[in-house]
């Protein structure tokens, strides 16, 4: 009997999760859902599943990380982004970073599966929703992160990376809420970025996750 592939979710919402896993069991071996960039290389290790399906912002370690991790350790297990950031430069740098997929969870479901069996076949998978905008990417100069940001902001810059909420940074750094909106605004201004997903690629830039 041939053995069934077997797939680890990471993805720190809990509903998300439990609604992907209902998913893939009904195609695929779940071996293990788990929270953060950590216990996904902790499960890698202990289970080692054919195709992880992660979230690019997570807590304690980011998944674009995990990825990093699990490639110098040379991890075989095929790894498929399933986020929100539906940004061309930061999918460009996941697949650079030795991703196999990139599916935005919009159009998460039968698409996923797509993307997980795709890959098994030793191809890569990149939602149809972003082809045109990652082949542009491909022709524009780097950004060049020479903003100097002040301590707090890094502060912010570091929790908005890892996922957490507006709410969630304004407990842990004792600050009000607004003023944490206000810090994310200015560095989105001093960055010239308009998403939190740019903001997210600029941690991950300059080395800011994780650290």
């Amino acid at each position: 009997m041939k053995r069934r592939t077997r797939v680890l979710l990471a993805d720190d919402h809990a509903m998300v999760a439990e609604g992907l896993g209902t998913l893939v069991k009904d195609y695929f071996d779940l071996v293990g859902i788990v929270g953060n960039g950590n216990e996904l290389i902790e499960s890698a290790r202990k289970f080692r599943p054919d195709v992880i399906v992660a979230d690019i912002a997570m807590p304690v370690l980011s998944g674009m990380e995990a990825l990093r991790r699990l490639k110098a350790t040379r991890s075989e297990a095929k790894v498929i982004f399933l986020t929100m950031h539906a940004d061309a430069q930061l999918a460009t740098e996941a697949f650079r970073a030795g991703a196999s997929g990139y599916v935005l969870k919009q159009s998460a479901g039968e698409e996923l599966i797509a993307a997980i069996q795709e890959v098994l076949q030793g191809r890569t998978y990149l939602t149809p929703l972003m082809t045109k905008d990652v082949i542009a990417t491909l022709t524009k100069p780097a950004p060049q992160p020479a903003v100097k940001l002040t301590p707090r902001q890094r502060d912010v810059l570091r929790l908005i990376a890892e996922g957490r909420r507006m709410k969630e940074i304004a407990a842990t750094l004792e600050l009000s809420t607004r003023t944490v909106e206000t810090h994310k605004y200015e560095m989105m201004r001093a960055l010239g970025v308009e998403s939190t997903a740019e903001l997210v690629r600029y941690a991950m830039q300059i080395g800011l996750v994780d650290r």
